[in-house]
């Protein structure tokens, strides 16, 4: 028997308070100088417009519309969603006569003193056997990382050397970070912790707003630059004859993911729906010959 673990936007929610699409736009960032402050400003205006403009609208459609307008405003608002998602990772010091911000490095000390990383660590863990095919997850915030470490998990390649220092204050230039462990973790929506130019040890990309991602928009279809990774999902979901799905909406405007997982349904005799409000005729629409089980969230 395989298993594979399938992590829509409700588990990050659960475990650590995450906004899913609906709740994105609260602005509950802290703002670090001038800078974001402008951006931030943007963005707000641009919401409350279309807000007051689609009053029934819903926050994807918002993402839709600010991803065509020109760059300055589109880049705002992507910069405004990595960072919400990074903000509970991001802490500060008082270093050189300055305050200096960082984003926690995936095997940090400090990350056992955010509850919801503690949260994902215990429910993950209890899936980390061999029968664990991997890991797909549809968020870009780094959770997994945080709770698995990088002796315990890899991107579909074992030994992948990661851009970046390794956990502060100790920092490790000379011998790179490396994810050496046998879980593989596919995030087909990018990561906080992803550009063009790799994947790094910490969610810096959520700070600057050049992480790699896609925006959660309708209809989100999978760019060149993460090819691989929807590739490696399917190779996590095809062998498995379990997949426990935890707090995914089976959204019809999510048609790509739904084209993946309806791909990679041939094997799969049992599907676990954890979730607030499971949708269980959607999963059967996706996984007809499978037994389709809901349980709440732990």
């Amino acid at each position: 028997m395989a298993r594979a673990l399938f992590l829509g936007a409700g588990f990050s929610r659960w475990a650590a308070n995450l906004p899913v699409a609906n709740e994105l736009f609260d602005f509950a960032i802290d703002v670090f100088g001038p800078r974001d402050a402008a951006k931030l400003q943007i963005v707000k205006e641009l919401n409350g417009r279309w807000n007051s403009e689609n009053p029934n609208g819903l926050a994807e459609q918002f993402i839709a519309h600010a991803m065509t307008l020109p760059a300055k405003l589109r880049q705002s608002v992507l910069w405004y969603i990595t960072r919400r998602l990074s903000e509970p990772f991001i802490w500060s010091e008082f270093h050189a006569q300055r305050y200096r911000r960082h984003v926690l490095m995936i095997d940090e000390d400090r990350h056992h003193e955010i509850p919801g990383v503690v949260r994902a660590q215990n429910f993950l863990q209890r899936f980390c056997g061999q029968d664990l095919s991997g890991i797909v997850t549809t968020n870009y915030d780094m959770l997994p990382e945080y709770a698995l470490g990088t002796r315990n998990f890899n991107y579909g390649d074992p030994g992948q050397a990661l851009i970046g220092r390794g956990p502060y204050p100790v920092s490790v230039w000379k011998n790179p970070v490396r994810l050496t462990g046998s879980i593989r973790l596919a995030k087909i929506h990018g990561s906080v912790s992803w550009d063009l130019n790799g994947c790094y040890t910490d969610g810096r990309r959520g700070l600057t707003g050049q992480a790699l991602i896609i925006a959660p928009t309708p209809e989100k279809e999978p760019p060149e630059s993460l090819a691989h990774v929807w590739q490696l999902a399917e190779a996590i979901l095809s062998p498995a004859t379990e997949v426990i799905v935890f707090g995914f909406a089976f959204n019809p405007y999510d048609e790509a993911v739904l084209r993946l997982l309806r791909a990679c349904s041939a094997n799969t005799k049992t599907v676990q729906l954890i979730n607030t409000c499971p949708q269980p005729d959607r999963a059967k629409a996706i996984w007809p010959g499978a037994e389709i089980v809901c349980q709440q969230p732990p």
